[in-house]
């Protein structure tokens, strides 16, 4: 018996376990239920009784020394699959380039810290919108030609059918009806936010793009603070030395109406392909809050004006940038995106 022993502890110390798969080896040969050490711990019985004490002790040398073996290369191989390796020094960068934000954000982001300085705040609302919302509290009547300057989603109940009623809306103006019909004036707010067009995609078309609307209704709000607010919002985006042009225009929900032009920041007014030789690029849609439309929403026309603007923010980011593709900003293009900071 005692050589039995004495043959397992080499072997024992002799086996190499390598992996995982020899560590099950050396269960099942030394360790397990069925293995050499549970047999000779089973012949016991048969040691005469004045030895039994002595090969007794000798077996549990040898079965201890079996499981240790088995424990430590168990730790080892599962402290391997578990540790995490910690770099010497935490403030190096990570193995990917840092990231950067999309120039329609950046633009955004201006947008409304310029507004913000001088007592703008924002607003939101939904982009899925009910017809009174986005045209007839708008003064757009129903059937009057001008809601053909919208071409626009409808939302179908079902197997075709059209529920006239339901949009989605082709400008943030929705956000300002439903702002004075909840809020007493005075009133000053954007409104920046997706907007959708049934328009075919190309250079510098979209069926989706991105609107910042405003609207300031008080006491004796005047054509005059409309335009110092976006004469100071044109210099404050662009530069000083922008130049600001304004020209009668046409909007349902404005009277009067005008449009907003700068100098093109191109050819600095010298006349491209962008301005179309004109030295001049339209930027935002303005005018007085027409009195019907402040009376849709229950502010008495007489007590209270107001001016609002619109512009596409696309169109500014363009220009600040100098960009001459508008699907440039929709196709996730990382060359085009990493430029941006």
């Amino acid at each position: 018996m005692n050589q039995k022993i004495a043959k397992i502890r080499e072997e024992i110390e002799a086996f190499v376990i390598e992996n995982e798969q020899t560590l099950e080896q050396f269960r099942i040969q030394f360790v397990g239920r069925k293995g050499r050490l549970a047999e000779l711990f089973e012949g016991l019985k048969d040691v005469p009784n004045e030895l039994k004490r002595e090969v007794g002790q000798a077996l549990n040398a040898v079965k201890n020394a079996a499981e240790e073996k088995f424990q430590n290369a168990q730790e080892s191989f599962n402290s391997k699959k578990s540790k995490v390796e910690i770099p010497s020094d935490l403030t190096l960068s990570g193995p990917f380039a840092q990231g950067t934000m999309h120039p329609l954000t950046l633009v955004r982001e201006r947008i409304i810290e310029i507004f913000n300085r001088i007592g703008f705040s924002v607003s939101d609302g939904p982009e899925i919108e009910k017809d009174f919302y986005n045209f007839t509290a708008l003064n757009f009547p129903e059937n009057h030609p001008a809601r053909e300057m919208q071409d626009t989603f409808f939302i179908e109940k079902g197997k075709g059918a059209v529920q006239d009623d339901v949009l989605l809306r082709t400008h943030t103006s929705n956000v300002q009806i439903r702002l004075m019909e909840y809020q007493k004036p005075p009133i000053r707010s954007i409104m920046p936010g997706r907007v959708f067009r049934n328009e075919a995609i190309s250079a510098r078309a979209h069926c989706l793009f991105h609107q910042v609307e405003g609207l300031y209704v008080d006491k004796k709000v005047s054509f005059k603070d409309l335009k110092d607010t976006l004469y100071h919002f044109a210099k404050e985006m662009f530069g000083k030395d922008t130049k600001v042009r304004f020209r009668p225009s046409y909007f349902p929900f404005t009277e009067p109406s005008a449009e907003m032009d700068i100098t093109c920041l191109i050819c600095k007014g010298e006349g491209c392909n962008v301005c179309k030789q004109a030295g001049w690029v339209e930027i935002a849609g303005a005018g007085m809050v027409d009195p019907n439309v402040l009376e849709n929403v229950g502010i008495d026309s007489k007590e209270y004006t107001g001016f609002a603007f619109g512009m596409g923010i696309e169109r500014i980011t363009m220009l600040k940038y100098q960009i001459k593709d508008l699907r440039l900003f929709t196709e996730n293009d990382v060359r085009f995106l990493k430029q941006f900071n």
